[in-house]
């Protein structure tokens, strides 16, 4: 006879399993109308990842926790709007390679603001709570990690696929590209997400470790950066490749950010760690200053276009969490703020974060007339 404890592991276990079928099931739906899972011949998974992905992820919680009627409703009907708008949107991209600028900027930014739908699915309904808020930026930082452990193991398993046909003669590319890989990918999306949140206890351990690990050696490349530009008399290329990159590199570091404000104890007092983590803030802060000189100075010479307007928006949404997040970081090491109060500004600053990528999904297209 299993405990309790053990019945509910066994049945969230049989509902990740379900959930993962279909998820599995449904993005091969499309094949049956000739749309393939090929990003060369068609755009339409790239844009829609995330409808054959994050409701089941939802739906696991929903299954998972206490959520009212209501709340299931108004959480397929954003799912189903969501997709229903971004489908319909008559993007004018010139071939599959080549998509307009706002049809790429749905596809980026469309998992982002469908993340924080999940959010509400984790959090039961219940998103104004600081606390519940930020054990979902837990189980975010979590859940990243183990995927990336899953796609590695799904990567080996791939290569292994293709060896053993290739090895009596037959090619698997057409398996491993229309099968392994999409029914993958839908699947594992499910099961990490199970994986997580039934090991809370292991994932509240390793967040801090993890934490440690990469916030000193962030600081020590953006340090690094900062000083041999100045050193080098030079500025941030103003080529779009370049501004992306530092973009990304902004992003994660954001998004680290997050993660040590959520493994960290909010009652220990201020110690070495936390002089990191401001230089951490500080030094990206910079950098975010700078990039934001370069997409400054291309606007001006080449006027607005809508990466530009995307890219310049994004810096200023991360400008101004990043300079809040100093401020209040160093009243916290001065003893001057509690570290609560840190913790609240990030929780709250996540609704301007999703409301940009939002923005960027479904407003951009129709003011930039689709291109």
């Amino acid at each position: 006879m299993l405990d309790p404890d053990g019945l509910r592991g066994v049945q969230s276990m049989r509902r990740a399993l379900i959930l993962a079928v279909s998820a599995a099931i449904a993005i091969k739906i499309p094949a049956l109308f000739g749309v393939a899972f090929d990003p060369d011949a068609s755009l339409f998974y790239p844009l829609n990842i995330s409808f054959f992905t994050l409701p089941f992820v939802a739906a696991y919680f929903v299954w998972e926790r206490s959520i009212s009627g209501v709340a299931r409703l108004l959480l397929a009907a954003t799912f189903a709007l969501a997709a229903g708008v971004v489908n319909a949107f008559p993007f004018l991209s010139a071939s599959a390679n080549a998509p307009a600028q706002t049809h790429a900027l749905a596809m980026l930014h469309l998992p982002f603001a469908m993340w924080f739908v999940v959010g509400v699915a984790f959090t039961a309904g219940r998103w104004r709570g600081s606390d519940r808020r930020m054990d979902f930026i837990r189980f975010t930082g979590e859940f990243f990690v183990h995927f990336v452990l899953v796609a590695l193991g799904g990567g080996v398993l791939v290569a292994l696929t293709f060896a053993l046909f290739q090895a009596i003669g037959l090619d698997a590319g057409s398996l491993i590209r229309d099968w392994i890989v999409p029914c993958g990918i839908a699947g594992a999306a499910v099961i990490v997400t199970w994986l997580v949140d039934s090991k809370q206890g292991a994932a509240q351990n390793m967040a801090p470790v993890l934490a440690r690990i990469f916030t000193p050696l962030f600081v020590l490349v953006l340090l690094s950066f900062i000083v041999t530009m100045a050193g080098a008399g030079r500025s941030i290329d103003a080529r779009r490749e370049i501004l992306i990159a530092i973009n990304l590199l902004l992003i994660v570091v954001s998004g680290l950010l997050l993660y040590v404000i959520s493994a960290r104890d909010p009652l220990a007092p201020p110690g070495l760690f936390d002089w990191l983590a401001l230089s951490l803030v500080t030094s990206a802060l910079l950098v975010d200053f700078i990039a934001l000189g370069s997409i400054g100075a291309r606007i001006s010479q080449l006027g607005f276009t809508p990466n530009r307007l995307a890219a310049l928006g994004l810096n200023l949404v991360l400008l101004v969490n990043l300079a809040a997040c100093a401020i209040v970081y160093a009243a916290f090491i001065r003893r001057r703020q509690p570290f609560v109060r840190l913790c609240a500004w990030q929780m709250d600053y996540l609704a301007v974060i999703a409301g940009w990528a939002a923005i960027v999904v479904f407003a951009f297209p129709a003011l930039f007339g689709f291109v």
